[in-house]
């Protein structure tokens, strides 16, 4: 370690030309890392370096860097988002590792997810199940005043904290069957809570989780990965209330 105390890393990172091609862990080592940095400065660091050298940078997507997009997804040392809890990528800062640490790097693993290039993964699935019913399609007309329509406080939080999903995909990757449970039950619990929602809520979970199963994620089996990789700590109660509004909107559709 140099005297600032910046780190030597050892950095093993998924290589993938594109969606058709094997891809490889391939390794590098990258000197006088600042522990303030965030991961994905260091990934831009070892880019500049592997620019500087004539060889094809790492492919990576990210656009806020603020925790919002969710589109910083990348596997670390085998957690969704790395060791930090409640955190993304990009909010994942370089002092959580050691002078010296061997940093694996590696794409979200699932067949709804299909790697572009590198770190870059196709979520354009989760795209797909908002389009199929993740939405009020109802004419409200003009705003109506804050307490025209009354929500108890239970359920507005609820709505709340469910809405707060930002579809990263940290829940199917850390899932061993893929499954997009957790994501599905946030967007459909958002709005089952609240009386906007209601109008359209039986089509609506029946819509999305057909998608679900069409794109080909998996079945949950409550072991809760999805819930403790989560970057905004969605609950898997979720999945209980999608599993209720679900059963109660199959058994009325068959009458």
């Amino acid at each position: 370690m140099s005297s600032n105390n910046n780190m030597s890393l050892k950095l093993k990172v998924w290589r993938q030309e594109n969606e058709n091609s094997k891809g490889q862990m391939v390794d590098y080592s990258l000197e006088d890392v600042s522990p303030d940095s965030s991961f994905l400065e260091m990934i831009d660091q070892l880019n500049e370096e592997l620019v500087e050298k004539g060889d094809e940078p790492v492919a990576f997507d990210h656009d806020c860097r603020e925790g919002i997009c969710g589109m910083c997804s990348m596997m670390i040392n085998g957690q969704a988002h790395g060791p930090e809890s409640e955190t993304t990528t990009c909010q994942l800062h370089m002092r959580k590792f050691k002078d010296g640490d061997t940093i694996a790097i590696e794409p979200w693993r699932a067949k709804a997810f299909p790697v572009h290039k590198d770190l870059m993964v196709d979520r354009s699935s989760f795209d797909a199940i908002i389009q199929a019913g993740g939405y009020v399609s109802v004419n409200t007309g003009n705003a109506q005043d804050a307490n025209s329509i009354l929500v108890p406080k239970t359920d507005a939080d609820l709505a709340m904290d469910a809405a707060a999903c930002i579809g990263c995909g940290a829940c199917v990757a850390s899932c061993k069957n893929a499954s997009a449970m957790l994501f599905v039950s946030a967007k459909v619990s958002q709005l089952a809570l609240l009386p906007q929602g209601k109008v359209e809520a039986e089509q609506r979970v029946l819509n999305m989780v057909d998608k679900m199963d069409e794109l080909g994620f998996g079945n949950c089996t409550n072991e809760a990965e999805c819930e403790a990789s989560c970057p905004k700590a969605i609950s898997i109660s979720n999945i209980a209330r999608l599993n209720r509004e679900f059963l109660s909107a199959a058994v009325k559709s068959r009458h």
